[in-house]
C-alpha cells in the first residue's frame, strides 16, 4: 500500500544541465556520513546565492512558482550547513527535472524531457501543463 500524500505531486523542476562535479567531502577527516542534494536543490542555489538573481526571476528559469523555489532552496541551504557543521559528504544527484536548453538563434527556449528527450517549445509546454 503507498503511503498518503498531502497535496499536489511535485511537478519536475527546469534545470540548465548538470554539475561537472558530483560529490564533495572533507579532506582532513574520515566521511561521516553523506547528505543528498538533488540537480534543483542545486540548480536553486546555483541561480539565487551564486548568480544573484532574484527568487522570482530563479522560480521562473526553472519552471515553477516562487513559494516552490523557496522550499527546494531552504532545503538545500540547510542540507549543505549539515554538511559543513558535521563533516559529512555532499552527494548530488536525482530528483524531478528536465533539462532547459537555450533558444536556438531567434527561436523560442525549449525545454528536453528527462525520459524522452523530445524537444517541448517553451509556448506550447505551458498550454498543455508540461
Amino acid at each position: 500500500m503507498m503511503p498518503y500524500r498531502r497535496g499536489r505531486r511535485r511537478g519536475p523542476r527546469w534545470v540548465s544541465g548538470l554539475p561537472i562535479v558530483r560529490s564533495f567531502g572533507p579532506l582532513d577527516s574520515p566521511i561521516r556520513g553523506v547528505v543528498q542534494l538533488t540537480y534543483e536543490e542545486l540548480e536553486a542555489i546555483k541561480l539565487v546565492d551564486y548568480q544573484g538573481l532574484e527568487q522570482m526571476e530563479a522560480a521562473h528559469m526553472m519552471g515553477i512558482s516562487r513559494k516552490s523555489l523557496w522550499t527546494d532552496l531552504h532545503s538545500a541551504r540547510t542540507k549543505l550547513a549539515r554538511a559543513l557543521v558535521d563533516g559529512l559528504a555532499i552527494q548530488i544527484e536525482g530528483g524531478n527535472y528536465v533539462f532547459r536548453v537555450p533558444p536556438p538563434e531567434g527561436g523560442l527556449p525549449v525545454r528536453v524531457q528527462k525520459r524522452s528527450n523530445r524537444p517541448i517549445p517553451e509556448d506550447s509546454a505551458a498550454a498543455t501543463g508540461h
